[in-house]
């Protein structure tokens, strides 16, 4: 039997930090628009790799987005 060796995982580094984004503007709906699924969910920290302090600015900059109609909701397809 062959023994199975622990498989190395590449952490996951938050791109904002990378591009030394310090405030994210809920009206650039592009950069928002990336953390949110095509169904109108915001992506989870987990799966987008942004750190805490990005993920809270993305999560209220989204909610602030959609108040004001710059971004849906939901998805335009009811199934």
């Amino acid at each position: 039997m062959k023994t199975r060796e622990p498989k190395q995982l590449k952490r996951k580094v938050c791109k904002l930090c990378v591009e030394k984004v310090d405030r994210i503007d809920y009206k650039d709906d592009r950069r928002i628009g990336r953390f949110v699924t095509d169904r109108g969910k915001i992506v989870p920290r987990r799966i987008s790799g942004t750190c805490a302090r990005h993920q809270k600015q993305i999560t209220l900059a989204v909610k602030r987005a959609r108040i004001l109609a710059i971004l849906p909701f939901t998805s335009d397809q009811l199934r």
